[in-house]
């Protein structure tokens, strides 16, 4: 059996939270005919951004996450506010998260975080040969530290599970498996090899 969309009966605005609302849905099965509640929540679309130096070093973050309640090594990102682009978004990610400014920037892709509940999409960037040029401009909510690592070690800090974060695999993946194999060795001054993986 070919799955069908469903048919819309009601959506009822819940409440309202600060980075995303809540709504009901109420939706008829096609193929049963029974109508059931869905509750999703409507979020702004989020960026996240590859950095990549020179010396080909990912300038990667460390930031605690409150829903695990631990510390976990990320990429720069965040929401793409009401006017922005995607790219004006991550843009401003990574020169507040980081201090760092690219010079060359690559739309890797986009994927939704998670269709069954979410309504948004996350967009990767590459943004290639970034220099620091200020301190970063971390709100009250966050504690971020930066740190510099070498492009070759990305698959082990995953395979190590030191890179647990779903959206910055996925980041990685379009980075290595569509970017590089895809034909763009280039990111820098100097060539990775995908092979060393």
């Amino acid at each position: 059996m070919i799955p069908k969309a469903w048919k819309l009966l009601s959506s009822k605005l819940e409440r309202s939270f600060r980075i995303f609302n809540l709504r009901t849905d109420r939706a008829s099965s096609p193929r049963t005919g029974h109508a059931y509640d869905f509750y999703i929540l409507e979020s702004s679309d989020w960026v996240n951004v590859i950095p990549v130096t020179p010396d080909d070093e990912v300038v990667l973050i460390r930031q605690y996450r409150h829903g695990i309640r631990e510390v976990t090594l990320e990429i720069p990102g965040g929401i793409v506010e009401k006017n922005d682009s995607p790219e004006d978004a991550a843009r401003r990610e990574l020169i507040e998260e980081t201090g760092y400014e690219g010079a060359e920037w690559v739309s890797l892709g986009t994927v939704h975080p998670n269709p069954a509940f979410l309504t948004n999409r996350c967009h990767t960037y590459l943004a290639k040969n970034v220099v620091r040029v200020k301190p970063q401009e971390q709100d009250e909510r966050e504690d971020i530290e930066v740190l510099l690592r070498p492009l070759e070690e990305i698959p082990r800090l995953i395979r190590e599970k030191k890179i647990t974060h779903a959206l910055v695999l996925a980041a990685f993946y379009y980075f290595f498996e569509e970017y590089l194999l895809g034909g763009n060795k280039k990111t820098s001054n100097k060539s990775p090899d995908p092979n060393s993986r």
